[in-house]
């Protein structure tokens, strides 16, 4: 079947469809969703039942990027700074020096078991040395695995801010690969001036971003988010203009969002809850759609042997040394060795080669693909298991609280209260935005002259208002008077 305009929606609602419903049962069998959703495009490739013909790899790359996009921007916004901050370093390392460590230790390997040159090695160790934020995400939180002092913020952090460096080493390597004439020091000057634009307009563009979405009013709330994917691509293709990483700039940029107060934002968060779901399964669909498996399987054996090399060797290696100088426990360290999972990233970057044109590409994307596959079955599938083997889970009664999980899960309130404004306050004249209201209580309702108005974040707060307010607990209390009345 030849996908056109006419069959395309059907095609792919239906696809959609099948992954949402046979996704909601994997787990009972202990397979992560993100397998079956590219068993699921696969067998409705052009090798499986479905003989649907799709071998664009330009248009896959586009449908990749803009998956990424909402992948990196949704847990970027679910980040909490308070947790991240203690890690921040341990994270930093891990997402610059650990991929490096592991691209130049795969790719030694694969210079020495395979016919690669030295450039083709380092190419294919760059595309799959950073852990897939799209498989770490979802497998983490679908399991709902709690995870003892900080470790959970420190994988989250690693994989969702790791694949700007692997990006830079996959089209750096990529270059020199196409331009044998180059060395390899003037791929520095690229590095330097892509991490650094990147991170800049990240943060220009997270407080740009804060901006606009507080000051203007658009009259209906669910118009914000899709201001905010407006200014979601702003931020990654301005960036991309200008020399810069996208995708540093968008993972800063819906960092800082996140910690910040916003305008509806639980609606804004709650969208990008979704549509960070339905990205993953769209980008797996497509990146099964786009494999043959025939093509596969002459390169099984290599890729078991390079996938394997990866997992037991490159990535505790690289994680051991990044981490030599901070105090953790071997435990720990050995944890997040093993949480190095490869998903959708490292095959998207390897549309790349195919699109270079270059000698070896083919057989680069099919052992990406193979490698992917193998570690998210491996390592996805044990991740609660090795929790426990080590000592690293927390049980499921202690498991805390995420503070942008208040937004997601609307959960229940254990008191309520009402507070008077006077005329003398604060708050009065404030929107609720600009109050910094403390994330333990919510407005509910505001009477105001003997009727109910509904808050929001742009209600401006005014004399003599009774705010009816629901608190997680009563303690709370004193500290949204004092929001309110003292500040």
């Amino acid at each position: 079947m030849n996908l056109a305009i006419e069959n395309i929606l059907l095609v792919g609602s239906i696809l959609l469809f099948i992954s949402i419903i046979v996704g909601k049962t994997s787990y009972r069998f202990g397979v992560p969703t993100l397998i079956l959703f590219l068993v699921i495009g696969m067998l409705a490739g052009s090798d499986g039942i479905g003989d649907i013909h799709f071998d664009d790899s330009k248009i896959a790359q586009f449908i990749g990027i803009v998956s990424l996009n909402f992948i990196l921007f949704s847990g970027g916004l679910d980040t909490n700074w308070t947790s991240v901050k203690p890690i921040l370093k341990e994270g930093f390392v891990l997402s610059t020096l650990g991929v490096l460590l592991t691209a130049v230790s795969l790719g030694t390997f694969v210079w020495f078991v395979t016919d690669f040159t030295i450039y083709e090695s380092m190419l294919l160790g760059s595309i799959v040395s950073s852990t897939d934020a799209a498989a770490v995400f979802s497998i983490l939180r679908s399991k709902n695995l709690a995870l003892k002092t900080n470790l959970r913020p420190t994988l989250e952090l690693e994989s969702g801010s790791n694949d700007p460096m692997a990006y830079v080493l996959t089209i750096s390597f990529l270059t020199l690969v196409v331009n044998q004439d180059l060395s390899i020091g003037s791929i520095i000057p690229f590095f330097f001036k892509q991490m650094f634009l990147g991170g800049l307009a990240g943060f220009s563009f997270g407080r740009f971003s804060k901006l606009i979405i507080n000051k203007i009013k658009l009259g209906f709330e669910g118009l914000y988010p899709v201001l905010v994917i407006a200014l979601m691509f702003i931020t990654f293709s301005a960036t991309d203009f200008m020399g810069g990483n996208g995708f540093l700039a968008i993972y800063i940029c819906s960092v800082y969002l996140g910690n910040q107060d916003l305008i509806h934002k639980a609606t804004i968060l709650k969208m990008f809850d979704g549509m960070a779901w339905l990205m993953q399964i769209v980008l797996f669909l497509t990146l099964g759609l786009l494999v043959f498996p025939s093509q596969i399987i002459p390169y099984m054996g290599i890729g078991l042997l390079i996938s394997l090399f990866l997992i037991i060797v490159a990535r505790p290696v690289s994680v051991f040394l990044s981490l030599m100088f901070f105090k953790m426990k071997l435990r720990r360290r050995f944890y997040i060795s093993w949480v190095g999972l490869r998903g959708a990233v490292p095959i998207v970057f390897a549309t790349y080669p195919l699109l270079a044109g270059i000698e070896k590409a083919n057989m680069i994307f099919n052992i990406v693909f193979f490698i992917s596959v193998t570690s998210i079955l491996i390592q996805g599938t044990t991740l609660s298991i090795f929790a426990k083997w080590l000592n690293v889970a927390l049980p499921e009664n202690t498991k805390p609280i995420l503070e942008n999980d208040r937004y997601i899960l609307d959960l229940p309130k254990s008191a309520m209260s009402e507070i008077s404004i006077p005329p003398e306050s604060y708050a009065v004249n404030k929107r609720i935005v600009d109050l910094h209201f403390p994330k333990s209580a919510f407005i509910v309702m505001i009477k105001r002259n003997k009727k109910f108005v509904p808050p929001g974040g742009a209600t401006i707060i005014q004399a003599h208002d009774i705010l009816v307010i629901l608190l997680d607990k009563k303690e709370y209390l004193e500290e949204v008077k004092k929001v309110l009345i003292e500040n």
